[in-house]
């Protein structure tokens, strides 16, 4: 297979389809107001996304990318965060310039899609609902529906096993370099977003085999 060949794309959600930062920030601040503590701002929560939200609850606390909390700071701050998201999940969020109409060629292509994230399930289909994108993808994936998640390879395997299709013959379409990591252990190829969630690094330090700027841009190189 070549990069421009795929036989099934699976893609990312937050930083990918979904600039979901606004609804984050919104939480993570309401969830340390809460707890007494000031506020850290859009910009900081989207150099902490992307691995889940445990993990930016604990960057939340800590105010930095890496290290952890005193665990019974987390285990006050996380049902907060999680009620607070419950209601926030698609409220500020929404989906990429470009990324319909990408979604649309795919579609019509024939290619099969999968949507792969690691966002719990109870969060993520109620936000590809509202964004209307639910439909475009033959399985949706989560950070809870398997027993591991990105950079784990298992979630990208599962979901070739599900078209029927071999790692080597599929794609991946994400931001980060979990995705990559992901695509890389399983044998997919990799395409990735510039202007997603990577920790504030520039992702084509992690070699993907093609950066996008929009999704508009995967009709020329799928059909090339």
């Amino acid at each position: 297979m070549s990069l421009l060949q795929p036989k099934m794309i699976l893609i990312d959600l937050d930083g990918t389809l979904v600039d979901s930062v606004p609804d984050l920030t919104y939480c993570v601040d309401a969830m340390m107001a809460r707890l007494g503590r000031p506020a850290r701002g859009e910009a900081a929560v989207r150099t902490w996304v992307g691995n889940g939200i445990e993990r930016l609850v604990r960057r939340a606390l800590i105010g930095r990318l890496d290290g952890e909390p005193d665990e019974t700071d987390y285990q006050r701050a996380y049902p907060i965060f999680l009620e607070l998201y419950a209601e926030n999940t698609f409220n500020r969020s929404q989906i990429y310039p470009g990324v319909r109409e990408g979604l649309e060629f795919m579609r019509d292509a024939g290619y099969p899609l999968g949507c792969v994230t690691n966002k719990a399930a109870r969060f993520t289909e109620p936000l590809l609902q509202h964004l209307g994108i639910h439909d475009f993808f033959g399985i949706v994936i989560s950070g809870d529906t398997l027993p591991r998640k990105k950079p784990d390879p298992l979630p990208l395997i599962h979901a070739a096993g599900h078209f029927g299709v071999k790692p080597e013959a599929s794609l991946m379409i994400g931001d980060s370099v979990s995705d990559v990591n992901a695509a890389r252990a399983a044998g997919f190829k990799i395409i990735c977003t510039s202007y997603g969630y990577n920790h504030g690094v520039d992702i084509r330090e992690s070699d993907p085999d093609a950066v996008i700027d929009s999704f508009v841009e995967l009709r020329e190189l799928l059909a090339s």
